[in-house]
């Protein structure tokens, strides 16, 4: 459905460490940048999330997140570790999410603008879902 997200970000340099951290820990690769932009995907060139410089921006609120495809539980945990390193907030520890169903790992940040994201993968084996 989706063919890729912008956010916008204050900092696109602050932003970028973030970025790189957690979604390197998915398989995810900057595909793009310039002064006002870092694309994010797998292929040169056609990004899948971009940060865009908007130093007047404010996150969506709560009722919005973005949950992106793990490749592995121990995907989503080093997404995690990786955030909070890079000066992400924790808004879930990674684990399983039982409530959504028995095979729900995820783990839960929020970026250095507010942004909340989310590392899932929701299957009965580890490496269903490569990026």
């Amino acid at each position: 459905m989706l063919h890729h997200i912008s956010f916008g970000v204050r900092d696109l340099a602050l932003s970028g460490v973030f970025y790189d951290a957690v979604l390197g820990a998915l398989g995810y690769r900057r595909v793009f940048e310039d002064d006002t932009a870092i694309g994010y995907g797998v292929e040169d060139d056609k990004d899948l999330l971009c940060l865009k410089l908007r130093p007047e921006t404010s996150a969506p609120g709560d009722g919005f997140h973005l949950a992106l495809r793990a490749p592995s539980r121990a995907a989503a945990a080093a997404f995690h570790a990786a955030g909070l390193r890079a000066g992400g907030a924790d808004n879930g520890e990674p684990g399983l999410r039982e409530d959504y169903g028995d095979h729900y790992y995820a783990a839960f940040l929020v970026d250095p603008d507010g942004h909340r994201i989310e590392a899932v993968i929701n299957g009965p084996t580890e490496g269903c879902c490569s990026p």
